[in-house]
């Protein structure tokens, strides 16, 4: 019995739930042969408390992203582009 999880999602529910901008989010997802790169735009303000104290939350996010993954999609990367 396994179920499949969708990183994207994660990644969104996790985001708008930290932000104070949760509608400026966008997430582009970029694939490569054994990666795939999800890449998060957001209000400006947003930033700081996406990456918080010393990339702390964000670390954590790419820990969930890739957990999320498993061995399905390989080499997962969550990337904050402004």
């Amino acid at each position: 019995m396994s179920r499949q999880a969708d990183p994207e999602a994660l990644i969104r529910y996790v985001i708008a739930s930290l932000v104070d901008h949760p509608d400026s989010v966008n997430i582009a997802t970029r694939e490569s042969d054994s990666s795939v790169t999800f890449e998060i735009a957001l209000h400006p303000d947003d930033i700081g408390k996406v990456i918080g104290r010393q990339g702390r939350i964000i670390k954590a996010l790419r820990t969930l992203a890739r957990a999320s993954a498993g061995q399905t999609q390989g080499h997962v990367d969550v990337e904050v582009v402004g």
